[in-house]
């Protein structure tokens, strides 16, 4: 092997015409090492390689123009944004199917026989009578119905505060919050009722106040949604904004059930905020979003 080696490579040593090797260059000074003619032959490409990776542009070539950077999104267009603030099946179905079941009973409230309607009202409300017979069954019914006016700023939280909490933490998450703030003000207002009752402090007509409504599950999501917010002012005006509502209602005292119940869930969700930025911090939230304040 090394004698065909050595003859290809004098064969490529330069010759004079009279067909000998030129002066000064021996025969063996002109064939390499095989080990050496490998190495070499690797680092040549290697440099070639090299050479062509340094000298191509980087990103990708679209029409003899480069891309800046190839691995970055594209900015999401104006009116993607405004879509996100509203609910859809796919990225908020909880809010959405939610807010559809609300739209049902509000309209079947509205169009249905009066009389129907106040029975199917008194039996879902969560007042003290109710609690103690059949307590699962009004907390849940209380929640499908909407109480107030289309517009109320209720509404508008149910819409905007809902969507935006299961965007950044997904619909398990958001349902449990609403159901907590739902849950724990229903419960500690009513049982302080039956206990001013007890007591001759209130009515025995307070054991059957209707209560019914979904104002507790949106102040805690809304309390909620502050503490997961990336942007600190945007945190903070929301606290102040919901806070000083609440609190004002509490001082006019004209609902002190509800106005308390109110205060009770927007705290429900505010005192949530750990767990919830433990999960966002995992980075393992169901809608993840590169855009999402």
């Amino acid at each position: 092997m090394r004698t065909t080696a050595q003859a290809t490579a004098r064969d490529r040593v330069p010759a004079n015409r009279s067909g000998a090797l030129p002066d000064g260059v021996l025969a063996d000074d002109a064939l390499p090492d095989d080990d050496g003619a490998g190495r070499a032959g690797e680092d040549g490409r290697a440099d070639a390689a090299d050479t062509a990776a340094g000298s191509r542009p980087h990103g990708r070539a679209r029409g003899g123009h480069v891309d800046g950077d190839a691995g970055q999104a594209p900015p999401e267009p104006p009116h993607r944004h405004l879509i996100r603030l509203l609910p859809d099946p796919k990225g908020t179905p909880f809010t959405f199917w939610y807010l559809l079941l609300l739209i049902t009973t509000t309209v079947l409230t509205e169009v249905g026989d009066p009389a129907a309607v106040s029975r199917w009202l008194a039996g879902s409300s969560t007042d003290v009578e109710n609690l103690a017979r059949e307590p699962l069954f009004v907390l849940v019914a209380s929640a499908l119905l909407y109480n107030g006016p289309l517009l109320a700023p209720v509404a508008f939280g149910f819409v905007f505060a809902l969507t935006a909490l299961e965007r950044r933490v997904g619909g398990w998450r958001t349902a449990a919050v609403f159901i907590a703030g739902h849950v724990l003000a229903t419960l500690a207002t009513q049982l302080t009722v039956a206990a001013a009752v007890a007591l001759d402090h209130l009515p025995q007509s307070s054991l059957t106040r209707l209560d019914y409504g979904i104002s507790c599950g949106v102040l805690a999501c809304a309390g909620a949604l502050a503490g997961v917010l990336r942007v600190a002012w945007a945190r903070w005006v929301l606290v102040a904004v919901v806070g000083t509502k609440v609190v004002a209602d509490l001082v006019t005292l004209s609902d002190p059930v509800t106005d308390w119940s109110h205060l009770l869930a927007f705290l429900t969700g505010i005192a949530l905020w750990p767990a919830l930025r433990r999960y966002q911090a995992r980075g393992s939230a169901a809608h993840p979003h590169p855009h999402t304040p």
